[in-house]
């Protein structure tokens, strides 16, 4: 199988006398997330008592720039927030992380926020309420073009507007970079998008709602991937606690998922995604950066509390050293 990875050098490299600055650019949402703890998801009409909530950074954006920095990656967020209260606890949230924020501008807007109710299973449901990330366009891209033009590796999602996608994915892949497009929330990727883009991740119901068939498995996510495969060079779909299916030039490639007891699923996409780029941007080849993105992801639903913050290089190497990946590959 062919392997995606990126073309330029690590950063702080010296080429061309241009000195390299930064190795993934996140172009995204943030949103001050309030996470509420229920004993189950509310039926229409109904009131539920919760046992617990607690805010947490997030959107997106923010939590994959996060995940990537916390696996090693320089990350660098381009995005937008209000001039609140809930702008100015994300801004501190990205600088404890280590995510340089020069890029994230203060808007008239207010910022983006979320409401998620999780539930004893794991499962939940959220509202999102876009804010300040509605006003990300090309204009804001372009401010941060030179920055952009270093990266080796750029992570999109959907919770900001397309123009601003497209124009961020243009500059980084005319300077040979690698672009990964998490398609969440589902929304058909247009030509321009699809074009730019290297690696396509996407979940079950995301699969679905981009035209594959129901993800119930393994062998379903494989056939879902392949029947995805004209969006992108590489298609990932990724089954949950089944594990992850991969299909790249036609060729595909199964991984089983890490057991995990009670797993608490919030947030396990973006976790995935920023220690698949974080990879990638130090030079492994997909299969590799899969493996431990899948690795990562389960340690993620396998934390409680603030458990996550605590996952890093070294709990995934020992995690994949106990376990190590063994691919299922498909012709």
């Amino acid at each position: 199988m062919s392997q995606t990875q990126p073309k330029r050098p690590a950063a702080g490299s010296q080429e061309g006398g241009r000195r390299h600055q930064a190795n993934i650019a996140v172009v995204g949402s943030l949103h001050y997330d309030i996470m509420l703890r229920t004993s189950h998801l509310p039926r229409l009409g109904e009131t539920l008592v919760g046992s617990d909530w607690w805010w947490k950074p997030g959107g997106k954006g923010g939590n994959q720039a996060i995940a990537a920095a916390r696996h090693g990656g320089t990350v660098h967020m381009i995005g937008a927030l209000g001039a609140d209260d809930f702008g100015a606890k994300l801004r501190q949230g990205l600088e404890a992380a280590g995510v340089n924020h020069d890029h994230v501008r203060t808007t008239g807007r207010g910022s983006g926020m979320s409401v998620a109710m999780v539930e004893a299973g794991g499962d939940y449901s959220a509202v999102v309420v876009s804010g300040a990330n509605l006003t990300i366009g090309a204009a804001e891209i372009a401010e941060a073009g030179t920055l952009l033009s270093v990266a080796r590796v750029l992570i999109l999602q959907n919770e900001i507007a397309d123009v601003a996608n497209i124009a961020a994915a243009r500059i980084v892949k005319e300077a040979g970079g690698c672009v990964i497009y998490n398609a969440a929330p589902a929304r058909q990727p247009s030509r321009d998008l699809k074009a730019l883009t290297d690696v396509l991740v996407v979940n079950a119901i995301e699969a679905e709602m981009l035209g594959a068939g129901s993800v119930t498995d393994l062998a379903s996510a494989s056939l879902a991937a392949r029947q995805l495969q004209p969006l992108a060079n590489a298609v990932v779909v990724t089954a949950g606690g089944h594990g992850l299916a991969l299909c790249q030039a036609g060729q595909g490639a199964n991984l089983p998922a890490h057991a995990v007891a009670n797993p608490q699923t919030h947030g396990a996409g973006d976790a995935f995604a920023g220690a698949l780029a974080a990879r990638l941007a130090d030079g492994d080849d997909l299969s590799a950066a899969l493996a431990y993105a899948n690795a990562a992801a389960a340690l993620h639903v396998g934390a409680k509390s603030a458990g996550p913050d605590n996952i890093g290089k070294t709990e995934v190497s020992d995690l994949i050293e106990g376990m190590p990946a063994i691919w299922s590959r498909k012709t």
